[in-house]
Parts: structure tokens; C-alpha cells; sequence
């Protein structure tokens, strides 16, 4: 397992809370590129580059592109504080909704 950020470890500083990680759970995997907090900030969600969301703490999985064909990789999340959803985006813009508005995308 590798032990960089990219497979999913964390580490609570401050004031932050853990709620646990991608390899607390015996996955592993070396494609995490980001995190959001559930819109309370009692959990957190994190999403891997092919997709695949992984929820802790309070945040509810919606769904993810894992498995999915991508055009181009997931290189962030964010939440949305009104539904408590949340939005993945692509390298190439390509924004994809889950339990949140879809806007449209640049693609």
C-alpha cells in the first residue's frame, strides 16, 4: 500500500476531525485527487482520478463515474451545501452531479 495522499490516508490537524480513510477501510488504491467536507463538516468525501467517491463520517455517497468511461480524469470534488451532494470535475471541465444541480459543462 502506498503510504503518500494518493491512496487515501489522512491525518486529522487542528481542529479537523477524522472520520476515516481509504486504506482504514482495506482498499487500496493510489489515485486519490481530492477531498470536500460533508455540508455539515461531519464527514468528508473523497474522489479518486477514474471517478470512484468514497463518503466517511456523515456524507452519503450518491453515486460516482467510477467504472465509468472518462474522456478525461477527475482531478477535484465539491460539495453542495443545499442538497448535500456533490459535483465531480474533470481535467477537461466535464462536470458530472450527483444528488446536486447540474449546470452544464464545458465539453
Amino acid at each position: 500500500m502506498s503510504n503518500n495522499a494518493q491512496s487515501g490516508g489522512l491525518y486529522a490537524l487542528g481542529n479537523a476531525s477524522y472520520y476515516g480513510s481509504v486504506p482504514s477501510v482495506g482498499i487500496n488504491v493510489d489515485n486519490i485527487v481530492g477531498i470536500t467536507p460533508s455540508p455539515d463538516r461531519k464527514g468528508y468525501y473523497l474522489v479518486a482520478s477514474d471517478g470512484g467517491v468514497f463518503a466517511f463520517g456523515d456524507a452519503r455517497f450518491y453515486g460516482s463515474m467510477g467504472g465509468k468511461p472518462l474522456n478525461q480524469p477527475i482531478v477535484g470534488i465539491a460539495n453542495d451545501p443545499a442538497t448535500g451532494g456533490y459535483w465531480e470535475v474533470a481535467a477537461d471541465g466535464g462536470i458530472f452531479s450527483f444528488n446536486a444541480p447540474f449546470y452544464g459543462s464545458i465539453p
